[in-house]
């Protein structure tokens, strides 16, 4: 009796373990991975159904799992540091783990991993573009003329000009693009705001302060930009709307350079059929606001 006692308290015990799977999400990745002799897998397809199996069991047993994306430079990199032998599996196993704690990392709910792939990497992407904005930010120093730090007064700035147009923007759903022509590339960051049947609206704290992250750059460095609204709603036609960025500021599209910007093709420049049902207009007054003096660095 103690001993099926002890077997059902390891089975309750074994579902309060929360685990992680590194996962490789692209052919290049695997192919990588492949020149470790421990890495005994040789077909991506075969992989991804193994791990999607494993990802089902788990599922069904009440465990909980996360995806984490499982990058080979950064491993062998990390296994340099560590003095670790990449080559055996408690490496990878450390590597994970330490993912798990950093790095992006999204839920298993139950979905197919076709449909988890995108947004796991999509998770990456903007963890990559938040961090690379940051680090741009804080090399920025303190102003030559007031001494204050001019990342920190442009996130502030930002954070308010995101409040002020998601304030002034009709119910609904609404999405943000915000596009930097920094260097060596563009950034772009994307933000997606909905409200509750009580009015409240809902943000996801991790793209808001990549979003955020992301403007605040563009006017900390005067770069050239704009930002791109879209609402909808139930029973209205869905509004565009945008603002380019100007200086330390954003000045206002006009209806016709919306409707420009969206029915162009940016790649040939051939025009686009514009959408049904869409209303290419100018952006509502953001109001008053309190623009930081102008810094020089």
């Amino acid at each position: 009796m103690a001993h099926t006692d002890h077997r059902a308290m390891r089975r309750v015990l074994h579902r309060e373990i929360a685990g992680t799977i590194g996962l490789l999400t692209d052919e290049h990745d695997f192919r990588a991975m492949r020149r470790y002799r421990s890495f005994t897998f040789d077909d991506h397809t075969a992989y991804l159904r193994q791990v999607e199996a494993v990802l089902k069991t788990r599922a069904a047993q009440g465990g909980h799992t996360t995806l984490a994306l499982f990058d080979p430079e950064e491993y062998a990199d990390f296994c340099a540091e560590n003095s670790l032998d990449p080559d055996v599996p408690t490496s990878r196993t450390r590597f994970t783990a330490e993912l798990a704690a950093t790095g992006p990392t999204i839920p298993y709910d139950g979905q197919a991993l076709a449909d988890l792939l995108p947004a796991l990497v999509g998770e990456a992407v903007r963890q990559a573009t938040w961090e690379y904005a940051s680090t741009l930010l804080s090399r920025l120093g303190p102003c030559a003329s007031c001494g204050e730090d001019i990342g920190r007064a442009a996130f502030a700035h930002a954070a308010d000009l995101v409040v002020r147009i998601l304030d002034t923007a009709a119910p609904g759903q609404r999405h943000l693009v915000c596009s930097v022509m920094s260097t060596p590339e563009p950034l772009v960051s994307v933000l997606h705001a909905d409200d509750d049947s009580d009015g409240a609206t809902h943000l996801d704290e991790a793209e808001a302060l990549e979003f955020t992250t992301v403007l605040a750059l563009g006017l900390a460095t005067r770069s050239p930009g704009g930002l791109v609204m879209r609402t909808t709603a139930p029973g209205t036609t869905d509004r565009i709307y945008g603002w380019r960025l100007r200086g330390d500021g954003l000045a206002p599209l006009t209806a016709a350079e919306v409707f420009d910007a969206y029915c162009t093709d940016i790649e040939n420049g051939d025009l686009i059929a514009p959408e049904s049902g869409v209303d290419y207009c100018v952006p509502p007054d953001l109001g008053e606001e309190d623009t930081p003096p102008g810094h020089r660095h």
